[in-house]
């Protein structure tokens, strides 16, 4: 079993990376390197990039990619069947790298060593006075317009053929664990996707940084990026809005993760999100069951639209 100890970026094929990079910066992310060839993006956090972009003729999500805790769990993947030996990353930053064929082909790069920044400056969480419990005293709330602080990459959602089936695949080499089930209204049985967390024990961690979804199309149905709070999804949704993107759904509040949420599609035709809110979870966490469909997904906002769940 290979110990994960978080999502590192996603790599997409565009066929513009000046327009994904407008696009990005808009989104809140900021460029770290660009060539004719590829796109790297990062957030606020020490992560070198959370998202490559590379340019090709068509439009498609290539891999995600997982940090491993230590070199010694990057060597035990290795020595997996359908694993890739290490190799060289070549981008910034450099380190090594294991390629893998996940559930349903999608690839998962499982990566060690590449070189971590400084921290970019936030803004701190804003102060909400309640009904009941009055915190901001003598001042008001001014939080800036325009796009919001990136922090990082929180998850991403790959539809499979058996849900089930992918989450043991992950749970078993990448030591993953399920937070809570999406399941056919009514029949706890009948599982249609699972969230996932990264097991660290005791430690918290993000209720999830996976989910994957039963689909008759297999591609990945989303990446999402966590913003400092509500204020900045808020925010960032202004932003996208004036600046003529198209919306997929949002804001809202999910029901798995209590995330609130606002679902954007990029120019290419790629879902991502905004998130702020989430759960964290340990391993003590017992695994729920949610109905799977739009109404039972939603804690408040607009309901989804039918082609969010194809």
């Amino acid at each position: 079993m290979t110990n994960i100890e978080d999502i590192e970026y996603v790599t997409y094929q565009v066929t513009d990376l000046a327009v994904l990079e407008r696009f990005l910066v808009d989104f809140g992310l900021t460029a770290v390197t660009r060539t004719e060839a590829s796109l790297y993006m990062r957030a606020a956090s020490d992560a070198h990039y959370v998202y490559v972009g590379e340019r090709g003729d068509d439009n498609r999500f290539i891999c995600a990619a997982l940090r491993a805790r230590s070199m010694a769990d990057l060597e035990s993947l290795a020595r997996e069947d359908f694993a890739s030996e290490i190799e060289d990353i070549n981008a910034p930053g450099g380190g090594k790298r294991v390629r893998i064929s996940g559930p349903s082909g999608h690839r998962i790069d499982v990566v060690y060593g590449i070189e971590r920044l400084s921290k970019l400056p936030v803004r701190e969480p804003l102060l909400h006075n309640y009904g009941t419990k009055k915190v901001r005293l003598n001042a008001s709330q001014r939080p800036p317009k325009g796009p919001p602080d990136i922090l990082r990459l929180g998850h991403f959602t790959l539809t499979v053929r058996n849900a089930v089936a992918a989450a043991e695949w992950f749970c078993k080499y990448l030591n993953m664990r399920p937070s809570d089930y999406l399941c056919v209204p009514k029949d706890r049985s009948t599982i249609v996707g699972v969230f996932l967390h990264f097991d660290h024990g005791k430690d918290y961690v993000d209720h999830h940084s996976l989910l994957v979804v039963e689909s008759p199309i297999i591609h990945i149905h989303h990446v999402s990026f966590e913003v400092q709070d509500i204020d900045a999804v808020h925010s960032g949704h202004n932003h996208l809005v004036a600046k003529g993107y198209k919306l997929d759904v949002g804001v809202g509040r999910h029901m798995a993760g209590s995330q609130v949420f606002d679902y954007w599609w990029d120019p290419f035709g790629h879902r991502i999100e905004h998130y702020a809110d989430g759960d964290i979870v340990n391993s003590e966490r017992e695994a729920g069951y949610i109905e799977a469909d739009p109404v039972g997904v939603t804690q408040w906002g607009p309901i989804p639209p039918d082609t969010f769940f194809n």
